[in-house]
């Protein structure tokens, strides 16, 4: 172990909820937030919209953004868009979500392909999706025997999600302006 790593604070969520700006907590180690691009801003309106409109028949799940989940007393994320089902009304967002959606920019790319894809694992994240606006590209990864792994291919846009109670269609390639 090096120095650094031997007197690197560790923060919690009582540190954290004192913090000014946006960070993320993981596992005790702070990372700021970007500012988003208007691609990226964009993509995100497009994903929420479609998954919106597919979750009309489900009552109890909702589609919420930028919303912070608790997922430990070390760790606080903060997806892009997540698809939440629960019969009862929550203030905070401390259980697993069943959708994270998370859209990739240069800079968080490592961050969200390996280390979300982890803790998101780890936290028993039924379905996480990566989607790449500068390429038109996403991945879609689906928990199976404890791990996130990736279903989707070039070929479909389309996915259907099991979200327990209910089960969405939901066309993602809408989401990427593949004809510019």
């Amino acid at each position: 172990m090096s120095l650094a790593e031997r007197f690197l604070p560790h923060y919690t969520v009582r540190d954290y909820e004192r913090w000014e700006g946006d960070w993320e907590l993981i596992e005790g180690i702070p990372y700021a937030l970007a500012s988003p691009s208007p691609l990226h801003q964009r993509t995100l309106a497009k994903v929420v919209r479609i998954f919106d409109e597919a979750l009309e028949g489900c009552p109890n799940c909702g589609v919420y953004v930028e919303l912070y989940w608790y997922i430990s007393e070390d760790t606080v994320v903060r997806p892009d868009m997540v698809v939440v089902c629960s019969e009862k009304p929550f203030e905070k967002l401390d259980f697993t979500p069943y959708v994270a959606v998370e859209v990739v920019s240069p800079s968080t790319r490592e961050k969200d392909e390996e280390l979300k894809r982890i803790l998101y694992e780890r936290a028993g994240l039924r379905w996480y999706v990566l989607i790449y606006p500068e390429e038109k590209e996403f991945k879609v990864f689906k928990l199976s025997e404890g791990f996130l792994s990736l279903v989707s291919s070039e070929t479909e846009d389309t996915f259907e999600f099991d979200l327990g109670k209910c089960k969405v269609s939901v066309n993602i390639g809408q989401a990427l302006e593949r004809g510019s």
